[in-house]
């Protein structure tokens, strides 16, 4: 281990410790503190904590959902585990897009009345009537990541995923042949998350955005 590593190693623990016994206001910290809540799910939810530190401290920063994309995952990786959670984030972060508000009206969504933000919860009812098949979302998405979002009608989230992925496929790459250890662990790791976001968010998108 170099010294850039270790230096890395005591960065990231300091930052925990300062999350963890830190002043506990934001709404992640909820599920961070909780004794209900298993520590391998903390991990995921750790980021998130230490995200909304910054998000809701500056304005540009507000998100057009409720609940918000931070609060989305955190609850996401409560309920579903770290790795189904993550790959939940990651959809709803590419949805959380310029399109949005078009689709949530085409979609028939609602707002929430007291500051009229998208509301689209976690859990969703099972829908009645399937027009395009999950599968087979799922499967295009697996092959072309976007793909399967494109099939089921969303074909601006398609782009955003297929652009999220390819950038953090293209850093990933960078690093390795620049042998960034770190880095290449840590976009590698990001990639296959919006890998998984992209098959499972053309899941839900055929199961539950249809017209």
């Amino acid at each position: 281990m170099n010294r850039n590593h270790l230096k890395l190693i005591i960065i990231f623990f300091a930052f925990t410790l300062a999350i963890i016994f830190g002043q506990s206001k934001y709404p992640a910290d909820t599920l961070l503190f909780s004794k209900k809540v298993s520590l391998i799910k903390k991990m995921g939810i750790l980021p998130i904590a230490a995200f909304q530190r910054f998000s809701y401290n500056i304005d540009g920063l507000n998100c057009q959902f409720y609940p918000s994309c931070s609060n989305y995952g955190a609850q996401a990786i409560k309920d579903y585990g770290l790795l189904r959670g993550s790959f939940m984030a990651s959809d709803r972060i590419i949805r959380c897009n310029p399109s949005s508000l078009e689709q949530h009206l085409k979609h028939g969504g609602e707002f929430r009345p007291t500051d009229l933000r998208l509301i689209d919860p976690v859990h969703l009812p099972q829908p009645l009537e399937l027009k395009k098949s999950p599968i087979l979302a799922a499967s295009i998405s697996a092959v072309i990541p976007g793909a399967g979002r494109m099939y089921a009608g969303r074909w601006f989230d398609g782009f955003m995923g297929l652009s999220q992925f390819l950038l953090y496929a293209a850093i990933t790459n960078y690093a390795y042949q620049n042998d960034w250890e770190v880095l290449t662990a840590i976009s590698g790791g990001i990639t296959f998350i919006v890998y998984g976001g992209e098959i499972y968010g053309a899941y839900r998108t055929a199961k539950y955005y249809q017209p």
